[in-house]
């Protein structure tokens, strides 16, 4: 049954990827496939869970007071798959109203004209000259904000600057790459560093201190090569404004700009303050925007089919996006939730035991699945060593590895934020960029692919460069 569940998961990333030669909606073949996992593991739990989740499994026979009869035996089994299928379904709910949140912000100022004013300041028309301004923009503002957001945004200005649909597809890959590496050196600028910060696996200082210049590394690279991909200056983009925002002035387009990025950077904020999930901060932001939009609107004595409220810009949402988000993790799970994953880490450090072959491969790893699970997977795997009880461990040199801040940690949170870039669908930004954009998954890994991986590669060798000069060797 596993093996039956990795051959249908990677003959569906593979209909994903020939998208459009097959004319099929990678949304539909998204939802099917994690839809279609998690019934082959609930035929497969009699075998699965027994291995998985035998822990479990034991928790729930030995506390029943019944005779532990078959009957009594696949109840729990059909317990633990219905838990499995909550617990993953309510992460996954996280992400999916969060992403819904930034959405719904970033569209509400870009119909009422906000990013006007910021696209109005970038004056530019060489290519060249604006790729290197997106790409950092974005690598910045990612750090500060989550790199999906920060995606959403930038594609949303992109869309402003560059009318011609294959150049934009350039432009918004490097977006994907700049997200990415810009996450991986900030404890809030993307869902892994969040998680190693929150565990106490890395400090801030730690991660900006010898994470920062290899994830530029890793921006920097792409950039060179696909700057020589483009050349000359841009065409005209069409700068009509939509009919509702004559109706809305310059200031209350400032204000909503100002309200909606302050929402989003409001949210890891709100998180390091509360420990609520970032859904939460998002909706609250939303919230905000919608009433004061809902007071802008009610002051103004103009034709409602000129007005903009948010029930109107909810329409506006990438739906099929959404479902597609939806259906790849629903997948990913499937494979956590087996022990998939696991095993994998596991096979790892018995046969490689090198934390920086461990970590380049996981890295790899994460350009197809999900890096949620890969670092949740690590985490679980290798706990916290305390530096005092170093001397006691039979492997002392190999386990220094493994304390606060050590090598291990911000490898992988280097490793797992970057390494994502590698293909469309190995991030969440690449996801939402994919969909927004509908960028096809072959011309994305044969124009940016290998740009990626040079450039994950070249930030690689510059951590372990550091390592030697600033940590006293490998």
């Amino acid at each position: 049954m596993l093996l039956a569940i990795v051959t249908i998961f990677i003959i569906g990333y593979l209909v994903i990827a020939f998208e459009h030669p097959l004319r099929i909606d990678k949304a539909a073949v998204a939802l099917l496939l994690g839809m279609l996992l998690w019934v082959l593991y609930a035929f497969g739990a009699e075998s699965i869970v027994p291995v998985a989740d035998a822990e479990e499994l034991s928790h729930y026979l030995s506390s029943s007071t019944t005779l532990q009869s078959l009957p009594l035996a696949q109840q729990c089994l059909n317990f633990i798959v219905n838990v499995k299928v909550i617990e993953h379904l309510g992460d996954i709910s996280e992400i999916l109203f969060f992403l819904i949140g930034a959405m719904t912000i970033v569209e509400l100022i870009d119909v009422h004209g906000g990013f006007s004013i910021i696209t109005n300041r970038i004056t530019t028309r060489k290519k060249r000259k604006l790729l290197w301004i997106l790409g950092f923009i974005t690598f910045f503002m990612s750090a500060i904000l989550d790199n999906l957001t920060t995606a959403i945004v930038m594609v949303m200005l992109l869309r402003k600057l560059v009318s011609d649909q294959r150049e934009r597809w350039l432009y918004a890959s490097m977006i994907v790459i700049a997200a990415n590496s810009g996450g991986a050196w900030s404890p809030i600028g993307d869902i892994t560093t969040i998680m190693l910060w929150v565990k106490g696996n890395v400090t801030t200082s730690a991660l900006v201190k010898f994470v920062l210049l290899p994830s530029m590394v890793s921006l920097i690279v792409p950039l060179i090569f696909a700057s020589r991909m483009l050349g000359g200056t841009l065409a005209p983009v069409d700068t009509t404004v939509k009919t509702h925002s004559d109706f809305v002035s310059f200031g209350e387009k400032r204000l909503i700009l100002i309200l909606g990025i302050l929402g989003l950077i409001f949210v890891p904020l709100f998180k390091a303050v509360t420990s609520l999930p970032p859904f939460i901060g998002i909706l609250f932001s939303l919230s905000v925007l919608w009433i004061f939009t809902e007071i802008m609107y009610n002051r103004k004595m103009i034709d409602e089919a000129h007005q903009c409220r948010v029930p109107k810009v909810l329409k506006r949402i990438d739906i099929p996006t959404i479902l597609f988000f939806l259906g790849i993790l629903m997948a990913v799970a499937v494979l956590q939730a087996t022990g998939i994953l696991t095993s994998t880490a596991q096979w790892l450090d018995v046969n490689v035991h090198n934390v920086y072959v461990i970590n380049i491969l996981l890295g790899a790893l994460s350009s197809i699945v999900d890096n949620v699970p890969l670092v949740a997977a690590s985490i679980g795997m290798y706990p916290i060593v305390d530096p005092i009880m170093l001397s006691s461990v039979s492997d002392p040199a190999y386990m220094g590895y493994f304390v606060q801040d050590g090598i291990f940690w911000e490898f992988l949170s280097y490793c797992v934020g970057v390494g994502g870039s590698m293909l469309i669908i190995g991030s969440a930004a690449g996801v939402v960029v994919m969909g927004l954009e509908r960028i096809n998954f072959v011309w994305y890994l044969k124009h940016i692919s290998l740009l990626a991986l040079c450039g994950y590669l070249a930030g690689a060798f510059t951590y372990m460069a550091e390592v030697i000069l600033f940590k006293g060797g490998l």
